[in-house]
């Protein structure tokens, strides 16, 4: 029966001096709490302080689309040229450098599977024999392509490792311009010894209200958060409705009478109050974001479908873990769900420029695979193959993992006998 009046009110009371002196106390709280404190700094700076050190494989679009005629001496147009001194003076396996036509780059940079393109022109031959010739109307240019919805620092990244192979580029270039020309002047000289344009240019602009591409990013974390926490609170209040944890408010503490009920019927109850749940907490996140934040979200009812498919996914393997670990349980959830997942999403820096542990881990933690999934359908027109399909399946993947490992152990728990309460008679 809820009395509201703590068990023992008259007996002697016990001073906090005396309880905390006793070095137990502080043993367990202490251990965790260091160890949380420093796993937790480990995992988040150790993924963000070197990522141009760290770069692997960087997708990056290389286009020549030089059409000549090539310089005198040559047999090919110079782009061709260019494009393998920029394949080859790049450190080994740091840039994944694609070499495609035009159009193939533009649908790249559209799925946002290359994370920015450099592009030889079609005239870059016809405007460097014009320096020689005395003869030029312009500059010859290179197209360093930007894209930002792939997140700000991998656009940035991208966009550096290739203004940088143009510039080394245009020296090179302007080394033999400045030998076939001995009797420029001085002026003509200074022109011929770094010749090329370099211009930045978006290759696959997104909208306004993005957050410079960082949108997707917060907007999965909110998915994240609210499933873990609605996940949390269903299974505090559910144990404290079926007498198996105290309520305490304030000054008031109550004990209802316990429900008899095994472990797996009261997943059964967690699960399904969870999935309900998602659909209130998923319908929050968009009415604030887009619809008083104004958030751009194209194709609405499928970012709303996905959103509440993955908050529901988090939000039942945070109730199979605490269904397996207690207590314990809510902490092991939140370096699944969040600590190792945040640094290991990709979506404010790429996996590309992470060591390789956080790599290994955004193969499979649950935050990479949302991320992907809600900045295609954000910025990339919800393409298949810009994160969407792999989203929609680690997502199945999630929830078939939730529901058989958190069944099978309240199921052997409660084979076992190993019950939560003795009930209590009431």
């Amino acid at each position: 029966m809820a009395t509201g009046i703590p068990p023992q009110v008259n007996a002697p009371q016990a001073r906090a001096g005396r309880v905390l002196r006793r070095w137990k106390l502080w043993l367990i709280p202490g251990v965790l709490s260091a160890l949380v404190a420093l796993v937790l700094s480990l995992l988040y700076m150790g993924g963000i302080l070197t990522p141009s050190d760290s770069l692997h494989r960087l997708p990056i679009a290389l286009v020549d689309a030089d059409a000549g005629p090539p310089l005198p001496g040559q047999s090919a147009p110079l782009g061709a040229e260019l494009a393998d001194a920029v394949a080859a003076g790049t450190p080994p396996g740091q840039v994944q450098w694609q070499r495609v036509s035009r159009e193939r780059a533009q649908e790249l940079l559209a799925s946002g599977r290359v994370y920015g393109a450099l592009v030889v022109p079609e005239d870059f031959s016809r405007t460097v024999a014009a320096l020689t010739a005395d003869q030029a109307s312009a500059r010859p240019v290179l197209l360093a392509l930007t894209n930002p919805g792939t997140g700000s620092l991998a656009s940035s990244l991208a966009s550096q490792i290739t203004q940088q192979a143009a510039h080394r580029s245009s020296r090179s270039i302007g080394e033999r311009l400045t030998a076939a020309v001995p009797n420029a002047s001085a002026t003509a000289r200074l022109l011929l010894a770094d010749p090329v344009d370099v211009q930045v240019q978006q290759g696959h602009p997104i909208a306004r209200h993005t957050g410079l591409g960082l949108s997707a990013f917060y907007y999965t974390l909110l998915l994240v958060l609210a499933g873990f926490m609605s996940a949390n609170l269903v299974h505090n209040g559910v144990d404290t409705a079926l007498g198996y944890a105290d309520s305490e408010i304030g000054p008031w503490h109550s004990r209802r009478p316990t429900v008899p009920i095994n472990r797996t019927q009261t997943l059964v109850v967690k699960m399904v109050m969870t999935a309900g749940l998602s659909a209130v907490t998923t319908t929050m996140i968009v009415l604030a974001t887009v619809g008083i934040l104004d958030m751009d979200a194209p194709h609405l009812p499928l970012l709303w479908l996905f959103s509440f498919c993955a908050c529901m996914a988090v939000g039942l393997g945070v109730q199979a873990i605490n269904a397996a670990f207690g207590t314990l349980g809510q902490l092991v959830a939140m370096f699944v769900f969040i600590a190792f997942a945040l640094p290991s999403s990709g979506a404010t820096i790429p996996l590309q420029a992470t060591p390789s542990f956080y790599r290994f881990l955004g193969a499979f933690e649950p935050m990479r695979q949302v991320a992907g999934g809600v900045r295609a359908i954000l910025y990339f027109d919800a393409q298949a193959d810009a994160g969407l399909t792999r989203g929609w399946v680690m997502i199945a993947v999630g929830f078939v993992v939730a529901l058989v490992f958190g069944f099978a152990m309240t199921r052997y728990y409660d084979r076992k006998g190993l019950h939560r309460m003795v009930p209590v008679p009431s």
